[in-house]
Formats: structure tokens, sequence, C-alpha cells
């Protein structure tokens, strides 16, 4: 499992590139933030997490429980949920606004995926709006 990165992903590369070019700026791992975050907008206060299926447990297809280890695999999701729900009860206690990007929200034809993050810069915009399809919003 060390050859599994956690900063620098693709989707996360992905997402980082469409907000700049969406002329969003960012600070990157918030390292003073609960969880860390994988981009913090300060001007919008609000901080991003781009979350992989597997790892965080989505509700999608890029998801399913090793046949092998079920217990260790159950208990560590599990374990990343809680945890995750945690950073999200503190960061919106210190007045953050909390997005979690999927990472099946990078997948699929370019034309799609661009227009998927667009969706993503057109929530931070108007922060009052829903948010993208693949993307959990979270609000003190």
């Amino acid at each position: 499992m060390r050859a599994i990165r956690s900063r620098n992903t693709r989707p996360e590369l992905l997402v980082r590139s469409a907000l700049h070019s969406a002329g969003f700026r960012y600070r990157l791992n918030g390292c003073k933030l609960p969880g860390r975050p994988d981009l913090v907008l300060a001007r919008y206060r609000a901080v991003i997490f781009v979350h992989g299926c597997f790892w965080h447990g989505h509700d999608c297809k890029y998801f399913r429980l090793p046949s092998t280890r079920t217990d260790f695999w159950s208990s560590k999701i599990d374990g990343n949920r809680s945890r995750d729900a945690a950073n999200i009860v503190k960061l919106n206690a210190e007045g953050w606004h909390v997005l979690i990007v999927w990472e099946c929200l990078t997948k699929g034809p370019a034309p799609l995926v661009a227009a998927r993050l667009e969706a993503v810069a057109a929530h931070l915009r108007g922060l009052g709006s829903a948010p993208a399809p693949g993307v959990t919003s979270f609000r003190s």
C-alpha cells in the first residue's frame, strides 16, 4: 500500500487544473486545518477534498469491498468515513464550506469531465446553489 499516493493524484490534478483555468486561486494541503483538505480557497472560505471512491467508500460503481480480508477492509473504510465526518464537523464549526469531489466525477470522456468540473467551479462561485453531481457539499 505504500505505492498509493495521497497527494498529486490524477483526480486531484484534474480538479486543480479545472479550477485554476476557471480563475480560482487556492493553497494545497491546508496543514493547519482538520483533515488536511486537498485545496483551500480562503477567499471563498471553502475547502475541497478530492476523495477516492474506494478509500472513502463512495456508493458508486468504482467501490466494491474486496472479497478477501473483508473484516480488515470494512473496518478500514468505516474508519476513513468516520474520520471524514469528524473533520467535516470541525471545519463547519470553524466556518468553512466543505466540498467533496469524488473520484468518479473525474472519470469518463474528456468533454464530460470538463463539464462536470465546470459545474464544481460554478458551485463555488455561487455557494448557495445546489452542488454538481458527484460533489457533496457541507455547510455550517
